[in-house]
């Protein structure tokens, strides 16, 4: 039996997520030791709830939420190859985002364009945010394949998805409104022969443009099955890489959390969309379509949403508080913010 009381929080959904706090010992290092001798029982329960999150431990630094993550599973990773800014904290700890507090981050499972992506991902808050705002939500994308309409499963699962992301070179400066990082920040060097390396080993076709700018191209199902359950999973970027997002996004944090700054932002997001449909594909920053490069239904992608909203799980963060996430099953993404937030990550 666990030496910890746990309990399903309110605002949990179908179990997600275990919360689990101190009953006795609240050390964080009596809690790295117990998962670390107790691991297959620890990733049971994650396997069954999708996420477990550990409240009261007083966990204030990056060194032992490591050694929480790694109590858990060992073999953490610190290769990066997503599109959002991260700033080292340690080897293997690193800040979940540095993108601005204002944009939303929709939902997804770490990596997902990845050969490998990671199994499971953990989050730190160091800093909690203001009361509501800056939560990590979670989804179970488990429930959401299952209850998309017929017609919208049936089209993800026979075109597929391509996606198109474009990066720019060392030493320019993004001043997009969204800004994501240049290749050589994510790649980490700035030689093309290793990069071209990197991105075909992950499957993607690397594209070199004038500029010094970067376009990778991939394709992609859209679900995979669970490496331990079987079950199938919406599993790909396509909600998060869309041109649409930003609006798209904006538009559900402001019925979610009305505010005259939700509003703004909502409206500027809209705009910047319509000026991008302008835009072709291929030159999108990022944009996402069918395998054979037709465009992805509005409305299906609409429906997708909702439904990854409707099955919103948002918990607010405490100082000291993780979470580990089972990768191949639940999602997370990030509310917006205003004022201090830290929050960090590693996965294995």
């Amino acid at each position: 039996m666990l030496p910890y009381k746990t309990s399903i929080p309110e605002g949990a959904r179908e179990r997600l997520p275990l919360q689990i706090e101190p009953q006795g010992d609240a050390s964080p290092d009596g809690l790295a030791r117990w998962l670390q001798d107790h691991r297959d029982q620890a990733q049971d329960l994650l396997r069954a709830h999708g996420a477990l999150r550990f409240h009261g431990f007083g966990i204030h630094d990056a060194a032992a939420f490591e050694a929480v993550a790694r109590g858990i599973d060992d073999d953490l990773k610190n290769e990066y190859l997503g599109t959002s800014p991260r700033d080292a904290m340690t080897d293997y700890v690193f800040s979940a985002s540095e993108l601005p507090g204002y944009y939303p981050i929709p939902q997804h499972c770490e990596m997902t364009f990845t050969r490998t992506p990671p199994n499971r991902i953990f989050f730190w808050c160091d800093i909690a945010p203001a009361r509501d705002s800056g939560e990590t939500p979670l989804v179970d994308f488990r429930r959401v394949w299952s209850q998309l309409d017929d017609g919208v499963r049936e089209r993800f699962a026979r075109n597929g998805l391509r996606i198109i992301r474009n990066y720019s070179g060392p030493g320019t400066t993004n001043r997009a409104l969204f800004q994501l990082k240049r290749w050589d920040e994510m790649f980490r060097t700035e030689d093309r022969d290793e990069v071209n390396r990197m991105a075909r080993r992950e499957g993607f076709t690397p594209i070199w443009k004038d500029g010094d700018r970067l376009a990778l191209v991939s394709e992609h199902d859209a679900t995979r099955n669970h490496p331990e359950t079987g079950e199938p999973t919406w599993f790909n970027h396509a909600q998060v890489f869309h041109l649409s997002t930003g609006s798209a996004e904006l538009k559900r944090v402001f019925r979610h959390r009305p505010s005259a700054r939700g509003l703004f932002w909502w409206l500027a997001a809209s705009l910047l969309t319509a000026r991008k449909r302008k835009v072709p594909s291929e030159e999108q920053a990022m944009h996402c379509t069918y395998r054979d490069g037709q465009e992805i239904p509005d409305a299906d992608l609409e429906h997708l949403r909702d439904l990854i909203w409707r099955n919103l799980v948002v918990l607010p963060w405490s100082r000291g508080d993780v979470v580990a996430i089972d990768n191949h099953a639940v999602g997370h993404g990030r509310l917006p913010y205003r004022g201090p937030r830290r929050v960090a990550v590693c996965w294995a």
